[in-house]
């Protein structure tokens, strides 16, 4: 086991996981680094979490967070899980190049875990290095907390630092390990890893612990575990339908990388559309489009149906009961994300209490866009100045046909006139949802091959701060808004490992 010296900086530790059997982990510290060196802290999480932001600037909290030190009631652990991976399942992944350092309760009494990522290899690793390159660490620190500003449930980053070490992808790439912050890591594979080894114990250990910590309020009620399958199905609905509302594709949506507690996780070849098509798909390695934008929802309830079956035993005492009740919660999953979904996309064209009508009609729009190669951000975004007859025409100007806008928009139009809400006060309400600045992708690309060939960070900060207000209009910072040249087109985004 790897020395680590002791810290004198405090992590207000509460652990609860590195508790539970040791089936559930192995316990394993951060391998060290050569020469870590801090890219940046996000001060304003690590002050949610009781940190102090200038200790952890610190060499000694560079250390902490490059694995070269151990905090004072850290408990490092690479958590065990299997998963379903594209479709195929495999009986143990785990923690291959994560280390969760311990949990912390926040300043809104939430539990959050403090992982590292790219902390070196665990037994979990299938003979991989267990670190990370410094681009994959960018892209999720960057679209991370950019979804976080958006409204959508997701892991946080903390921290990410140079290592002073090269990792080999194909090339030597310059390594980095990212802190990542999570309501919790517990995922459907953590379920799936049990439940493969037919351990009815331990997946009730599991459940009893995913319930205590996210579902407390199921206890209450006749079957806990329907309800805690009920809270989990209602949160990925919610989640899925978000994801689509901004053009989001997670692109390797594994039954490993979903996360019980409802959090977007692992942020690997994930893209935001430009052009809108329901068939986009961006990962290279998602060769047949199984996680394509348009799959999603029905690939989250596929998963959820994994997730249902390791459940089975605890759902009742006899087996057709059990998967009874387990259908029954699934066959909620339509109508709880068709909910979710419908409301965020009538709310994009600003209209709150729809019409049987304003569904078809805000359909409609995004088939109109997908024929005519419509952005789709922008698309949303200038419809917050198309209110009235008079618009500026930017919107008109994103279609193939122009006049095929127009001939939708007279429809709308009739369509708001009728709602009684003024006009400014529609406007507001839909800036509110559909931003003007979202992590595209040739600009992620862009900040990665400068950080990456050149060392220079200057345009990580400046699209962290422009992606940090990503409703607002920011005079002189239009060319983060505006899609890519064709030159600039990214086809392909790349898992990392």
């Amino acid at each position: 086991m790897t020395n680590h010296p002791a810290s004198p900086i405090s992590f207000p530790f509460n652990n609860s996981y590195a508790h539970l059997p040791e089936a559930f982990y192995a316990r394993v510290p951060p391998t060290p680094v050569e020469k870590p060196k801090l890219i940046r802290l996000n001060d304003a999480l690590a002050r949610q979490l009781y940190l102090d932001p200038d200790k952890l600037a610190t060499d000694e909290g560079i250390e902490i967070l490059a694995g070269n030190r151990i905090a004072e009631g850290s408990e490092p652990i690479a958590m065990a899980y299997a998963g379903h991976q594209f479709g195929s399942f495999v009986p143990q992944l785990g923690d291959g190049r994560a280390i969760l350092l311990g949990e912390v309760v926040d300043q809104d009494g939430v539990r959050r875990d403090i992982q590292l990522k790219g902390s070196g290899p665990t037994p979990y690793s299938r003979q991989g290095d267990g670190r990370a390159a410094l681009g994959p660490v960018l892209r999720e620190y960057i679209v991370s907390e950019a979804m976080a500003v958006l409204g959508v449930p997701t892991t946080r980053a903390l921290a990410a630092v140079l290592t002073g070490e090269a990792v080999w992808r194909e090339t030597p790439l310059p390594g980095a390990v990212l802190t990542r912050v999570a309501a919790s890591h517990l995922r459907i594979g953590t379920f799936q890893f049990f439940a493969a080894r037919g351990d009815a114990d331990m997946i009730k250990r599991l459940a009893d612990y995913a319930i205590d910590r996210h579902d407390p309020e199921a206890r209450e009620a006749a079957n806990p575990y329907r309800a805690f399958l009920d809270g989990v199905i209602q949160r990925q609905a919610e989640l899925v339908a978000r994801w689509l509302h901004i053009g989001f594709i997670h692109g390797v949506m594994n039954t490993d990388n979903m996360s019980i507690s409802g959090e977007t996780i692992d942020y690997g070849p994930c893209a935001f559309m430009d052009t809108y098509h329901p068939a986009t798909v961006y990962s290279s390695i998602d060769r047949r489009g199984r996680y394509a934008y348009a799959n999603q929802p029905a690939i989250a309830q596929w998963n959820l149906t994994r997730l249902a079956e390791a459940l089975l035993p605890l759902l009742a005492d006899d087996e057709a009961t059990s998967v009874r009740e387990a259908e029954e919660a699934l066959s909620t999953f339509s109508a709880r994300f068709d909910a979710a979904y419908a409301s965020g996309l009538l709310s994009k064209i600003g209209l709150t209490e729809g019409s049987e009508k304003d569904l078809p009609l805000a359909q409609d729009l995004l088939a109109r866009m997908a024929n005519n190669k419509a952005d789709f951000t922008l698309t949303f975004r200038g419809l917050c100045d198309e209110i009235e007859p008079i618009g500026n025409g930017r919107v008109r100007s994103l279609f193939d046909d122009p006049a095929v806008f127009d001939e939708w928009a007279v429809e709308w139009r009739n369509r708001l006139a009728n709602d009684g809400q003024d006009s400014s006060t529609r406007r507001a309400d839909m800036q509110l949802v559909n931003p003007a600045f979202i992590p595209r992708n040739h600009l992620v690309e862009e900040v990665i091959v400068a950080a990456v060939e050149r060392g220079d960070f200057a345009p990580f900060e400046q699209l962290i701060a422009v992606l940090a207000k990503p409703f607002e209009d920011q005079p002189g910072f239009e060319k983060y808004a505006v899609p890519p040249r064709p030159e600039q087109v990214v086809h392909k985004t790349f898992c990392g490992t």
